[in-house]
């Protein structure tokens, strides 16, 4: 649409508030905005203006007609504009960058719920809390839950039937507190469900339920003379206090209250959140935003963001505090623009983090600018991927190796700065283990590397790559954790069929784009691994084969044969040696019995 083309409408497009829309020649919807004054706002795309963004003009070129739609409020603008944007996606728009790849706690829509930890948010039934961004704060949590409130951690169908059958045994973790035993009706339905009322209250922050729960039980115990268990309580009520404690306590006079804060350049902006409950912060969060049209107003762009964050979060707060006037995103809520107070600190705190944010985000595209080597980028790219706090420089992957349970090795192979370090392979025998078992074999290999690395200072991996899926990989976490090594290692498994990336505690896998270097350098190590396992099977196969050979010589030991085959290497060669030259490893009379062997075999 040309200017002398919109100047022949530009008398119909009404004054009042609403919503308006670029359409396509296709009838595609290009891009929606609102206005408290239709034809003012929708004027201002027209005209010789040489500042407006090269961007709005080639969407402005491309549409065929706009549509307008009027409405009472600004607010009632505001409601629209986000719903036409949710159902159209409308290509000129702000869009949230995704972060799909952080962590959720997830409590599982089932009888007697588990809690885990998931990447991805799926439309199960399910009750999702996050994202997290911060995994020092996620394991905290999730400590937290562990010490006070013993769960379930297998995936039994608990139902009524089959507890009353009789089907199932408490297993380890029963024996050792960490779960109460409904598998075996030793916990009741409903005191299960009490702790994961709990547990949701933590995970929505308020935390006055959960000291109020914590004291009716001590209460009850104490009334009872079950002073021991009242002890108990006490001590987790304690912890719990602890980690409240914790949180930054803002005021004793603010009580649910989110706070938004932005800061933006041409292509992009940023929004912080502040969400604060009973008067401390309980999280936290950076959004990006990708902008489509330089010439979005902030305001426009945070009335844009804070609804969506508020439904990612599961906000509830009456009242919102923002730098700015802004519309409600809906009609019970309170906006507030502080000038002074504990408000206004608040606002100051959440301004204080975006802008840090943007600054960051500078320095890191300068840097990107700077020359950076091919490994350098893979590496920059797999620590990404697997949203790693280190660049995985050091990287080690295990895999193990055996014929029906023969000959179990394992190996380890090093990839450093990217590249096979070999002069750092090693290669295991099996030891304490018999027969073809996979998870038990990583097990004991992991745990004989690290233990040896440790006992000798040497520098620990950032990256540990586990060939198999689930499996090997929790077989290798149980290493991990015995040695105290869980927060200092991302340990990571890759499973073959479908290179998915499964991560400990986590049930579902991540996938890396096929075409990914930083999948590719995976792949690379975890056939460096195989092949290494795989020779040195070979290897130890020949050996074993080759001294059993020699065994069958008469007065011929294991020890005999063992020197015999280092000294020459191979049964061929030994085969073709002079009696003197044998003599000179195993004396004169067993080197005639070996000749006599072999020239007997003629």
């Amino acid at each position: 649409m040309t200017t002398e083309e919109f100047r022949l409408i530009a008398d119909t497009v009404p004054k009042s508030p609403g919503v308006y829309r670029f359409m396509g020649k296709d009838d595609v919807m290009l891009y929606v905005g609102k206005a408290k004054n239709l034809r003012s706002r929708v004027s201002s795309y027209f005209g010789e203006r040489a500042d407006r963004a090269f961007r709005t003009r080639v969407m402005v070129k491309n549409a065929a007609r706009i549509e307008f739609t009027i409405v009472e409020t600004e607010t009632d603008a505001l409601l629209l504009e986000s719903a036409l944007i949710k159902e159209h996606q409308p290509r000129y728009n702000v869009m949230l960058k995704d972060d799909k790849s952080y962590s959720y706690i997830c409590i599982k829509k089932e009888r007697f719920p588990r809690v885990l930890i998931t990447r991805r948010v799926a439309r199960d039934g399910d009750t999702y809390f996050g994202p997290y961004t911060s995994k020092g704060r996620l394991k905290i949590i999730l400590d937290l839950i562990r010490q006070l409130f013993p769960l379930r951690t297998c995936a039994l169908t608990l139902s009524e039937e089959n507890i009353l059958a009789g089907k199932f045994k408490v297993c380890l973790e029963y024996h050792i507190k960490n779960c109460q035993g409904p598998c075996e009706n030793l916990e009741t339905e409903a005191a299960y469900l009490e702790k994961i009322e709990q547990i949701k209250n933590i995970l929505r922050g308020q935390f006055s339920p959960v000291i109020q729960h914590f004291k009716r039980e001590m209460q009850h115990h104490a009334e009872n003379l079950e002073f021991e268990k009242a002890q108990l309580i006490k001590e987790k009520l304690t912890a719990f206090e602890d980690y409240q404690s914790k949180s930054t306590v803002v005021s004793t006079s603010i009580r649910d209250v989110d706070v938004f804060a932005i800061a933006s350049t041409e292509k992009e902006a940023y929004v912080n959140y502040l969400r604060v409950v009973n008067g401390a912060i309980i999280h936290t969060h950076t959004q990006e935003l990708i902008r489509n049209l330089e010439d979005e107003e902030d305001s426009d762009l945070l009335a844009y963001a804070i609804p969506l964050i508020r439904e990612r979060f599961s906000s509830l707060a009456p009242e919102i505090i923002v730098p700015f006037e802004v519309p409600a995103p809906e009609p019970h809520l309170t906006i507030t623009i502080p000038k002074i107070g504990d408000k206004r600190k608040l606002l100051d705190l959440s301004v204080k983090n975006v802008q840090y944010y943007l600054l960051q985000k500078k320095r890191d595209e300068v840097s990107k600018t700077k020359k950076q080597t091919p490994a350098e980028r893979i590496l920059r790219q797999l620590q990404q991927d697997l949203r790693m706090e280190a660049v995985p420089t050091h990287i080690e992957c295990f895999d193990n190796s055996n014929i029906q349970g023969t000959n179990p090795v394992s190996s380890c192979v090093v990839f450093k700065n990217a590249k096979p370090s070999k002069q750092d392979y090693r290669h295991f025998k099996v030891k304490t283990v018999e027969g073809p078992n996979d998870f038990a074999s990583m097990e004991e290999v992991v745990f004989r590397r690290y233990r040896r690395l440790l006992d000798e200072e040497q520098p620990l991996p950032q990256l540990v790559l586990i060939d198999g899926g689930k499996g090997q990989l929790s077989a290798a976490m149980k290493s991990i954790r015995d040695l105290g090594l869980e927060n200092r290692i991302t340990v990571v498994g890759i499973a073959k069929r479908l290179e998915e990336i499964f991560f400990p505690d986590d049930p579902l896998p991540l996938y890396i784009n096929k075409k990914s270097e930083s999948l590719k350098l995976i792949q690379q190590a975890r056939n460096e691994a195989h092949r290494f396992a795989i020779t040195f099977h070979r290897d130890q196969r020949s050996k074993n084969f080759a001294k059993s050979a020699l065994t069958d010589i008469p007065n011929i030991g294991e020890k005999t044969a063992q020197k015999l085959l280092a000294h020459f290497g191979s049964v061929k060669k030994l085969e073709a040696a002079t009696l003197t030259e044998i003599a000179k490893v195993v004396g004169l009379a067993k080197a005639k019995v070996v000749r006599e062997f072999f020239e007997g075999g003629e």
